[in-house]
């Protein structure tokens, strides 16, 4: 498979050539965000893989907060354009991790850690560091964050 950024160039070149409005002006905002992430900072940078994915989430997060807003605003025309959006970003991200799922990296986790002999709310730096990797633009930071607490404490 090509690059992440290959395929959203190529994706937005099939949606351009049908005329797909929601399509391509999604592809084009994602497009422009892993852009001026590439040129932030002192020296440009191509990024990897994982860094393109890194930048998905967020605009797909975005996304969701702007959805929430938009019917909290009884705005529903504006929270299904968001939502469409949403649903072109997601085919680009890996499949979100079940509840169950997580529970059971974190207590993998915790097991880990107490191994190495850290208990209680200090584990939480080891916990966090074995579970990132795994988790990574695969389930929320915060929650996941909030989770492990929980166990800890």
């Amino acid at each position: 498979m090509a690059n992440l950024k290959e395929q959203l160039k190529n994706d937005l070149t099939q949606a351009i050539k049908s005329s797909n409005q929601v399509v391509s002006g999604t592809l084009r905002m994602a497009l422009t965000a892993i852009t001026n992430q590439e040129v932030s900072g002192k020296e440009a940078k191509q990024l990897s893989d994982a860094e393109v994915l890194s930048v998905l989430t967020k605009e797909a997060k975005k996304r969701q907060e702007s959805v929430e807003a938009y019917l909290q605003a009884n705005r529903k025309d504006l929270a299904d354009k968001e939502s469409a959006e949403l649903a072109v970003l997601e085919k680009y991200l890996p499949a979100a991790l079940t509840e169950s799922e997580v529970d059971e990296i974190i207590s993998k986790a915790i097991t880990q850690a107490s191994a190495q002999g850290a208990t209680g709310m200090k584990a939480m730096g080891i916990v966090m560091k074995i579970i990132q990797p795994q988790t990574a633009g695969r389930f929320d930071g915060t929650l996941l964050a909030n989770k492990v607490k929980e166990k800890l404490v």
